[in-house]
């Protein structure tokens, strides 16, 4: 069930990342009948592949056919995926409703559709599953149930995304620009992105149980015994809900929220009519050990740690991956140019990243978390039988091997064996608790490092020899520019300019501004050297100030109203340059020694 939250996630980035793509200026509709039909090879190929199943497990009811379902089901999610990426990259469907204006103002009911194209290719595999699947439950589970089950556990993994985008929009639309313009920057972002982050954690919880349609469990005997640990351990919770996942059939329990007033334990009717009061207990201790060990704090820590470096470096690896020459080379072979190649390397590139990090490092910790959950039951008592007799019947309900594997759990064999190794050498329980401890701070410090490397890439110390490497891989290449990465090319001028060839430079900046005319990195910096150039023969005070007025037009930042500022004072216009300078001064965040020591210069001039 979890692999769906990672589906999910993956067809976001899908759709998201289409915009990389060349724009479709007339959209063919042959394309719809394209997906049309892809869609329906798809039904056809999910239909046989579980009948097949079915046929199988009516001939062999006792035979390990459990796995077999799950690995059908995650090959044709997979295969889902690459279907909704033809549609996406290939057939291009986004663009069929380019120019409808409700979908320009609120782009995010525009995604919402399309990620409603990926949930019905997953209800085609759930519906086709549901025949076979259903021997697997303890009980019975209509098909309807079944698939409504399936699509209430998966969405939540896009709550976080539909807010902070619907509220984007929103923002979008009011004429409030300090606010606008503060989300533009990067501590706007981060700070935007961090807010909605703790809000989804603590809130998440009230709007999930509404989705799961959780009700209160009823007064009487479990309710007692689960109120009961939960008073011994010092849990504080809002309710104790019943969890009717699959028709109640599973046999699970679980607890979200990271405050106690929006906390919340779920239990399924199947736990508890299967379990005995010890089991029961069991599990309860288990559940409250992710609580005391602070589990959802850290997910919430990991994904954030995610984004952090996905935000630093973006803008970078996105920079290498355009001068990587060799893979280009194999993209021409199969005759893609390297226009659509770019968009494709960016995609998978970002793809990979996700997958690689929750399905590795995320699944890593989770793993180890579940295994410190465990262990929370000797905390509360001497003997964990109770836990591991409830594992054993988990497996024989829903007829899996012990040793079934998961990326985000160790199998039941597994968990049983170290268990029963921790009651005869208690010492192993503190071991592993210090273990998870050493991997926790071992994870930060690298967060923290790598997010320092980044951090100077792009705006700190590394960023003029980075900027230098990308510049000369370009200059090798001899590429044309490119009006949708005039910025790219900006970056050879500036090399030009640091390594003081500045008529090269010039022309360098002449050649983005041909293409795209209101690029303020070439305006902004055509003006400076044009301004200042240490050689005579390449200033030019009129053409220093034309490149100004354009940049200041386009963005009226600190650094261009510095430029603008020295463009007016090589004009002998001293008494503007001294307003400029006194707004660069006031709209700056940093430098702040730099921007107060120009205007005491032209101040100087000023003074008679």
């Amino acid at each position: 069930m979890f692999s769906n939250f990672l589906y999910f996630i993956i067809a976001l980035i899908i759709y998201t990342t289409s915009d990389l793509f060349e724009t479709v200026k007339n959209f063919d509709n042959r394309f719809v009948f394209a997906g049309l039909m892809i869609s329906v090879l798809f039904v056809l190929i999910c239909h046989m592949a579980f009948k097949r199943l079915e046929k199988k497990a009516s001939e062999n009811p006792y035979g390990s056919i459990d796995h077999l379902i799950n690995n059908y089901i995650s090959h044709l999610s997979v295969l889902a995926l690459v279907i909704f990426a033809v549609n996406i990259y290939g057939f291009k469907l986004n663009f069929l409703f380019s120019g409808i204006k409700l979908f320009d103002v609120i782009p995010t009911i525009e995604a919402i559709i399309f990620l409603g194209l990926f949930l019905l290719y997953l209800i085609i595999i759930w519906n086709a599953a549901h025949g076979v699947q259903k021997r697997y439950f303890s009980g019975k589970i209509s098909k309807k149930n079944f698939i409504m089950s399936n699509v209430s556990f998966s969405l939540p993994a896009l709550l976080p995304w539909f807010f902070l985008s619907i509220v984007a929009d929103i923002l979008g639309l009011l004429p409030w620009q300090p606010v606008r313009q503060l989300l533009k920057t990067p501590a706007g972002e981060i700070g935007y992105i961090a807010l909605f982050l703790v809000a989804i954690a603590i809130f998440g919880p009230v709007l999930i149980k509404k989705l799961w349609n959780c009700k209160p469990l009823e007064p009487g005997l479990p309710r007692t015994r689960i109120e009961r640990v939960c008073q011994k351990a010092g849990l504080k919770y809002s309710n104790i809900l019943k969890w009717e996942l699959f028709g109640g059939a599973m046999i699970t329990a679980g607890v979200m929220g990271i405050i106690g007033r929006f906390r919340y334990i779920l239990v399924t009717p199947a736990l508890l009519n299967s379990l005995n009061d010890d089991e029961i207990d069991a599990v309860m201790m288990h559940e409250i050990g992710h609580v005391q060990k602070y589990h959802m704090v850290f997910y919430l820590l990991f994904f954030a740690g995610f984004i952090t470096c996905n935000f630093v470096f973006f803008e970078p690896v996105m920079l290498l991956l355009y001068i990587f020459e060799p893979v280009y080379k194999l993209f021409e072979f199969i005759s893609i140019e390297k226009n659509t190649a770019y968009p494709i390397l960016i995609s998978t590139t970002l793809i990979g990243s996700f997958i690689l990090y929750f399905r590795f490092v995320f699944g890593f910790f989770m793993r180890n978390f579940e295994r410190q959950a465990d262990l929370h039951v000797y905390h509360f008592t001497p003997d964990a039988s109770p836990l591991i007799s409830t594992f054993y019947k988990i497996a024989s309900f829903s007829r899996q091997s012990i040793e079934k594997p998961s990326w985000h759990h160790f199998s039941i064999g597994q968990r049983v064996r170290f268990l029963e190794k921790c009651q005869s050498i208690p010492g192993l329980i503190q071991a592993h608790h210090l273990r998870v401890k050493k991997l926790i701070i071992g994870y930060f410090v690298l967060v923290i490092i790598l997010v320092g490397f980044g951090y100077s890439i792009n705006f700190g110390m590394a960023k003029e020899t980075f900027d230098n490497f990308i510049a000369e891989n370009i200059l090798f290449q001899h590429l044309d520019v490119d009006p949708e990465k005039s910025d790219l090319y900006a970056i050879v001028g500036d090399y030009y300019y640091n390594k003081k060839n500045y008529e090269k430079a010039i022309n360098s900046y002449e050649n983005v501004l041909k293409a795209d005319p209101e690029n303020v990195h070439a305006l902004n910096n055509l003006s400076w050297l044009f301004a200042t150039c240490p050689k005579e023969e390449y200033r030019n005070r009129k053409k220093a100030l034309e490149c100004a007025k354009r940049a200041l037009e386009q963005k009226r930042e600190a650094f261009v109203l510095d430029t603008y500022a020295e463009a007016l004072f090589v004009n002998n216009d001293i008494r503007n340059a001294v307003i400029a300078a006194k707004e660069a001064l006031n709209r700056s965040k940093d430098k702040k020694e730099y921007y107060k020591s120009q205007l005491q210069r032209f101040e100087k001039k000023l003074t008679p």
